[in-house]
């Protein structure tokens, strides 16, 4: 008994670990691609608006869905809806970086399908659209449970047939008189909603919609394919709780498929911005000025200046472009 106890505490260890390097990958990877377009107006059209949009949604995911991941898998006694609300937060910001990728997925099918009427038919209004519908789609998706689709009624009802045959389990989640349970995703998640709603609902249509455009251009961005895999991956935990709930659920296999789920999101940086190249220049003036201290193209003359109001727009015209190669 010990030596299991001792295996499952070194796999759980190894498991916050790894979640803490992806954590502050994603953070750090997501927030230069936020600084990038900050800095630079070159970046500051549609297509950057949604990738914007995803560096948001895992930057979340870094800060926060990774740290209630780690509060959830040690198993404090919360009160029920407390901890609902943490898995619910995790849903939301799950969702809106599925649907943050759709997004630019569509973009990109756009680009090639309709080159020379792309720009009159994605417009900046429209792209904020879209940005804000997805998000608003992720909060009504993530937080149904909220609404009453969780486990609240099986806890009750078993922690009442226990009381009632006197003989109750002490692996049975049950909730006590104060509403406290013990915070895991699966007591509080209905697998009901997690499956039928929200996985096969939410996350599997827009993956093979985004499998279907990128077989589209498959010429220009085919190694991308290989990413999208990660996200189906979450549905493995899933399943083994809905289709057979008295099978015994390897914790380093539900590690495993947590960890490439959360790995998604340090990776849309690599994927999506750092090969643009007008990204990496930002990424370089980022670095030489500010951590190194020193004006990356030399002294920059002041903005009201005529010398100043020259190069900006010599800038401006040399990034232009690149807009075709970039994107």
């Amino acid at each position: 008994m010990s030596s299991s106890s001792s295996q499952l505490s070194a796999s759980q260890a190894l498991y916050i670990g790894m979640e803490v390097v992806i954590a502050v990958s994603s953070v750090v990877g997501n927030v230069m691609v936020v600084w990038a377009v900050r800095i630079n107006r070159s970046l500051r059209d549609t297509t950057f608006c949604f990738i914007v949009s995803l560096a948001l949604a895992d930057i979340a995911v870094g800060a926060l869905v990774i740290p209630l991941a780690i509060t959830i898998s040690i198993g404090l006694q919360t009160h029920f809806y407390s901890c609902l609300l943490v898995a619910c937060t995790v849903l939301v910001l799950t969702q809106s970086s599925i649907l943050a990728l759709l997004a630019i997925a569509i973009d990109r099918y756009l680009r090639v399908k309709i080159p020379m009427s792309y720009k009159r038919v994605v417009t900046p209004r429209r792209a904020g659209t879209a940005v804000v519908l997805s998000w608003v789609v992720s909060m009504v998706v993530g937080l149904t449970p909220m609404l009453g689709w969780n486990n609240l009624q099986r806890l009750l009802q078993e922690n009442h047939g226990a009381n009632a045959s006197s003989s109750s389990s002490s692996s049975s989640p049950l909730v006590s008189e104060d509403m406290l349970v013990t915070c895991q995703f699966e007591n509080v998640i209905s697998m009901d909603y997690m499956v039928y709603f929200n996985f096969f609902g939410w996350v599997l249509p827009p993956l093979l919609l985004m499998l279907l455009i990128y077989v589209e251009i498959f010429y220009m961005i085919h190694k991308q394919l290989n990413k999208k895999v990660t996200d189906a991956c979450s549905a493995l935990r899933c399943g083994l709780t809905l289709f057979c709930p008295a099978c015994d659920k390897p914790m380093p296999l539900i590690y495993t498929a947590i960890l490439l789920t959360h790995a998604n999101s340090a990776v849309n940086p690599i994927v999506y911005a750092f090969r643009i190249k007008k990204f990496c220049t930002a990424f370089r003036k980022i670095w030489e000025q500010y951590v190194l201290c020193r004006d990356p193209i030399g002294r920059l003359p002041q903005r009201g200046s005529q010398r100043g109001r020259s190069r900006e727009r010599r800038l401006r015209q040399n990034d232009d472009d690149d807009d075709d190669d970039d994107v």
